[in-house]
């Protein structure tokens, strides 16, 4: 037994080469546990893991995708617990495909095998943007799953209805709703932190009304590890990780405290946007470089809500989202992906 009344045990996890994945596989580690990994190229294991500090050899690994029934078995086989992680983040139209095919096949595919194994708890990583649009003011555990006019959105929705027909079998699978995250190390830099990246590269000078709940990284990891680790199952089976709702006013607003940059943006209203944005994402498809106008960004923007305070009562209280994004640009900085001039006050920063 680890501190706390945990019991580390092997922890599978698929999707620990992402940027949740690897900093829920740091904080698994940190807690303790063995951690076996699914990954379609093991050369992806060290530069995902190495800037956390963490050695390839410090997990193991199984060789094939999750939409592989074979390959998600041998993952799971002896498991004390299940994190399936694995998912395509994107809202470019390009991956529409891939998409698809990653989210929700290999959701059902590796759910079913952790609940074979007999793993005690299966937590499937979900997002609050597969319960939107919500006839609810506030998002809860009871809220309906969403049937978005988005891809990415929409076969994230398909993945929670997959894992909300589990929980009603009786499998010991736990739903969590990160909020978009942000925050260091971030492996293949996903569009969530390429989004605050633009906005300092002077990409998006147009912004819609609206808002969404938004996270640190490392607060939603913790949950994760506290939730695969844990002595006992959770006593609730869907769980929403720290995050503070925050208009696009207030997101350029944190942005530019973290900063110390004026940042000049306008901000039309969202529902006007969305058809500009759907041209955009129509042109994307064609288009070899990437469009910062994404639908399914303005789409989240319009259509988004908070999260109901009870929602996350228990749950660790979310780091200031300043701090979170004065890391994010620090990082972005030393990885030679901003300049200093972009990064402006937050290149100085000592990462949190």
């Amino acid at each position: 037994m680890t501190a706390a009344g945990r019991s580390a045990g092997l922890v599978a996890v698929t999707g620990g080469t992402g940027f949740l994945g690897s900093h829920t596989v740091a904080a698994l580690l940190a807690a303790g546990a063995g951690v076996r990994l699914l990954v379609r190229d093991p050369a992806r294991v060290a530069p995902a893991l190495g800037p956390l500090g963490l050695r390839p050899d410090a997990v193991r690994t199984v060789v094939g995708d999750v939409t592989d029934a074979a390959a998600a078995d041998r993952l799971c086989e002896g498991a004390d617990a299940v994190v399936h992680l694995g998912s395509v983040y994107s809202f470019d139209r390009r991956r529409r495909d891939d998409i698809v095919r990653t989210n929700v096949l290999g959701t059902e595919t590796v759910l079913r095998a952790a609940v074979r194994s007999g793993a005690g708890t299966v937590v499937h990583v979900s997002t609050v943007g597969a319960l939107i649009p919500s006839a609810d003011p506030e998002l809860h555990a009871g809220s309906a799953v969403g049937r978005p006019a988005e891809p990415y959105l929409a076969s994230k929705a398909a993945c929670e209805r997959a894992a909300r027909l589990l929980q009603d079998e009786g499998a010991p699978v736990r739903i969590v709703y990160p909020p978009a995250l942000l925050g260091p190390h971030d492996p293949r830099v996903g569009d969530q932190t390429g989004r605050l990246r633009d906005a300092l590269r002077g990409l998006m000078p147009l912004w819609p009304t609206g808002g969404f709940p938004l996270g640190d990284v490392r607060d939603t990891a913790a949950v994760l590890a506290g939730l695969a680790t844990a002595a006992a199952p959770a006593p609730r089976d869907r769980i929403f990780t720290p995050n503070r709702y925050l208009g696009t006013d207030d997101y350029l607003a944190a942005l530019r405290t973290a900063t110390g940059r004026a940042l000049p943006a306008a901000r039309l209203p969202g529902r006007a946007m969305l058809p500009a944005a759907r041209l955009a994402d129509a042109v994307q498809r064609w288009w070899a470089w990437h469009i910062p106008a994404e639908y399914g960004a303005a789409y989240t923007c319009v259509h988004a809500v908070p999260v109901a305070a009870e929602a996350t009562a228990g749950a660790p209280v979310p780091r200031p989202v300043e701090e979170t994004m004065a890391d994010t640009v620090n990082w972005l900085y030393r990885t030679g992906l901003l300049t200093r001039r972009q990064a402006g006050a937050a290149a100085e920063r000592t990462a949190s």
